[in-house]
């Protein structure tokens, strides 16, 4: 639990941490999710003594934004090479092997 915090911090920390064990996060896993969740919660209200920018900035507060920005990095609907592959191996295309990940795309008309 982050030090400093109060009881309805506490609970919010433990129901995090519940939740993502139930989902069948590992323990350690499930207790760093709960902390930042609760830091960055702390942080927008300011109980923390210290807040990043993006903390206190962010317009959607961690439980509305649910994960919405998992996998940021790549574009919404943009596909890894491998599923590409996985995809081209599928539908049978010949070359995959040695195709770029754009080449792959433009073989699946994606």
């Amino acid at each position: 639990m982050p030090s400093g915090s109060n009881r309805k911090r506490e609970s919010q920390y433990e129901h995090i941490k519940q939740g993502a064990e139930q989902r069948g996060t590992s323990e350690q896993r499930a207790k760093e999710i709960a902390a930042r969740t609760v830091n960055k919660e702390r942080a927008r209200s300011g109980e923390a003594g210290q807040a990043s920018r993006v903390s206190t900035q962010d317009r959607m507060s961690a439980p509305e934004r649910g994960g919405k920005r998992s996998g940021r990095r790549q574009g919404p609907g943009d596909l890894t090479k491998e599923q590409l592959y996985a995809e081209a191996k599928r539908r049978g295309l010949g070359g995959r092997s040695s195709m770029s990940k754009q080449e792959l795309k433009r073989a699946l008309g994606s």
